[in-house]
């Protein structure tokens, strides 16, 4: 199948040119994002077919697996040739839970690992997982912009943020991206985006096609069906239309789903149906 990431590109700090239709791979991993998954060719199959349709911007975290994620995407395709972005700051434990831990100390070595494990000089984008509140925002941000200017790491990305944090964030370091959880039915994080918008700063909407719950939505369906499109096409169709600044990363370990999602980007919403469906989100909370 022929690339059909055609949904324009997004320069990450005004330099780095990206696929605005990227890669979540968090579902590489096993069962709850824990451990290696059953089949690990099939997974690593995945990450590089992704690659072979054209994604050239994928996302991981130290956390997925723990390490299963980074680890796979280092064995499975040239991660030199593709922009990586991965995090720290969230650690994952056995029973499923997600434990913030952003301790500056923590973070410089967790870059060396992801570093390590992807099997790269530099990490293309590392992102702040989440904010520590048992660890000072400041010196978690302090620890990313050192860690960039020892070149370590070429970009400084956020997530699960709020516009206050933004701000605070960029009086000590150049911000490239945000993720926060943002979808067709959710969009609690608007004001985020639109400060990721004024400031040329690229959004990467996780949970991007609601996880799933966007199916049984009459308006969602109905557009699907005028496009012979799946709903979740639709709603990464809508999210490109929605902003420039957009950066969706869907996730899947299939290969099917994968191809379904890459080819969203090129199913062209028009007027009326982008409007109706940025109407649905009040009437779906």
């Amino acid at each position: 199948m022929e690339s059909t990431n055609e949904s324009g590109t997004f320069d990450l700090d005004g330099e780095l040119t990206v696929n605005r239709l990227g890669f979540g791979a968090m579902r590489l991993c096993g069962e709850g994002i824990i451990g290696p998954p059953d089949d690990e060719q099939y997974a690593k199959d995945v990450a590089q077919q992704a690659v072979d349709l054209g994604v050239d911007f994928i996302d991981t975290a130290d956390s997925y697996g723990p390490g299963v994620s980074e680890r796979l995407l280092g064995e499975a395709i040239d991660t030199e040739a593709v922009t990586i972005a991965t995090k720290a700051g969230l650690l994952r434990n056995s029973d499923g839970q997600w434990l913030n831990h952003a301790d500056p100390d923590y973070i410089r070595n967790q870059v060396l690992v992801s570093r390590d494990r992807l099997g790269v000089d530099s990490i293309d984008l590392y992102q702040l997982h989440s904010p520590d509140p048992d660890t000072p925002f400041e010196d978690s941000l302090t620890a990313f912009a050192e860690l960039k200017d020892e070149g370590f790491i070429d970009h400084v990305g956020l997530s699960n943020v709020s516009v206050d944090q933004l701000e605070e964030a960029r009086e000590h370091v150049e911000i490239a991206t945000v993720q926060n959880q943002y979808n067709v039915l959710n969009r609690d994080h608007e004001d985020v985006l639109q400060a990721c918008e004024e400031y040329g700063i690229g959004f990467m909407p996780y949970f991007p096609i609601a996880a799933g719950s966007i199916s049984g939505v009459d308006a969602i369906q109905e557009v699907a069906d005028t496009h012979d499109a799946t709903v979740y096409q639709i709603a990464l169709a809508w999210l490109l239309e929605h902003s420039d600044v957009m950066l969706p990363i869907p996730g899947t370990g299939s290969l099917d789903h994968l191809e379904e999602n890459v080819a969203a980007a090129s199913i062209a919403l028009s007027n009326e149906e982008y409007s109706r469906l940025a109407a649905i989100a009040s009437t779906n909370r």
